[in-house]
């Protein structure tokens, strides 16, 4: 590390860049966090649906599969280890009729094949048994599904990151990204400023979610090029009306639909449930609004599993956006977590298309990541 510089400077202070800072800090690396916002996990991670996924839905041997099994476990035993917020809830993916009975025993066999522990495909009467208000033909009993505070979560990770020396600045956007002969000088611009300040690193590691493509232009990568554009995608969720209520203790998805997981039901730690998400692509990244209009469609959504809800009041909560890799109509798209010398951008790590699991994946993902600093 040269005198005036870093080891490691990681863009984005939302829970991948943390649990990255906190793995490559305990290495004794010095690390810098850059952080745009005012606060940690205030982008991707603030609007996160807090599920800790088992890893079902992603192709074998995917970096989603992978990270996302991993990733659990580790999850689970930091969040015991740190006293972070969490529940291991389970879920129920639930097929409503017998034309969905092949999708969701090719949904069971996809998650044996990565790996996830407990599965169980349970008929009528077992999944009733569970959960009375659910209506199933038949379901995949995922013992494993959980939830957590993301945002104490990303606090555990930024206190242990700062117990070994990393630093964290806020207020922080980059704005220039040279390679040179000792590294890597990054501009900087604060909240107040339009001067900018250079700090050199060896290794920049660009966390940055939904600016994420944005900083690997300013690496000089050509983000079309190498299909490492991100496209947003909107997810919306709703709550109950005052008065409504749904009994349920597991967290309740459909079988998967052609344009993602369907709208399923997630409980938060205080047991409140909501509704969602949907998957609108989006130009504006800042489109946060959830659209009224489509309390009825969402009603409609939830009702084929839970009866009871049928003619009940859906109000918005709030929405999200994924850094989604795969454009509308695209194939499955992988996590990237590489390395940028195919890139023409040597010493820098590109962490794009971050989209759920990534939560779940993030200690997994911050292993890969220290493994690539050391190789």
């Amino acid at each position: 590390m040269a005198e005036d510089g870093f080891d490691v400077v990681v863009i984005g202070a939302g829970v991948i860049g943390l649990a990255i800072a906190a793995r490559l800090a305990s290495d004794r690396r010095s690390v810098l966090v850059l952080e745009r916002e005012t606060g940690i996990a205030r982008g991707v991670t603030s609007r996160n649906s807090e599920v800790i996924h088992a890893g079902i839905y992603y192709p074998a041997e995917s970096l989603k599969a992978v990270s996302c099994v991993e990733g659990r476990e580790r999850l689970y035993r930091w969040c015991a280890s740190k006293r972070v917020d969490h529940r291991r809830t389970g879920k129920l993916i639930v097929a409503t009729q017998p034309s969905e009975l092949a999708t969701l025993e090719a949904l069971f066999a996809k998650g044996r094949a990565n790996g996830v522990p407990g599965l169980e495909i349970i008929d009528t009467e077992a999944c009733r048994s569970l959960e009375p208000e659910v209506r199933a033909h038949a379901a995949i009993l995922s013992p494993e599904t959980g939830i957590v505070d993301a945002h104490g979560f990303c606090g555990s990770l930024l206190a242990a990151a700062e117990s070994e020396g990393a630093i964290l600045a806020l207020a922080k956007r980059v704005v220039g990204l040279a390679r040179g002969a000792a590294g890597w000088r990054i501009e900087v611009v604060g909240e107040e400023s339009t001067h900018a300040e250079t700090i050199t690193a060896e290794v920049v590691v660009d966390a940055a979610g939904l600016e994420a493509d944005r900083i690997a232009e300013l690496a000089g990568v050509d983000v079309g090029a190498h299909g490492l554009r991100q496209h947003p995608c909107k997810g919306d969720y709703f709550v109950l009306a005052p008065g409504d209520t749904v009994r349920a203790s597991r967290l309740i998805y459909p079988v998967p639909q052609q344009a993602g997981l369907g709208i399923h039901l997630t409980l938060d730690l205080a047991g409140r449930p909501r509704f969602g998400p949907d998957a609108t692509y989006v130009e504006d990244r800042d489109a946060f609004e959830v659209d009224a209009a489509k309390a009825a469609a969402f009603g409609a959504a939830v009702a084929r599993y839970l009866p009871g809800l049928a003619g009940a009041t859906l109000l918005p909560d709030y929405a999200g956006i994924r850094p989604k890799l795969a454009g509308p109509g695209e194939a499955f798209r992988d996590f990237v977590v590489e390395e940028g010398s195919a890139w023409g951008a040597p010493g820098f790590i590109g962490c794009l298309g971050i989209e759920s699991p990534g939560l779940t994946a993030s200690l997994a993902l911050a292993e890969r990541v220290a493994r690539i600093v050391v190789a």
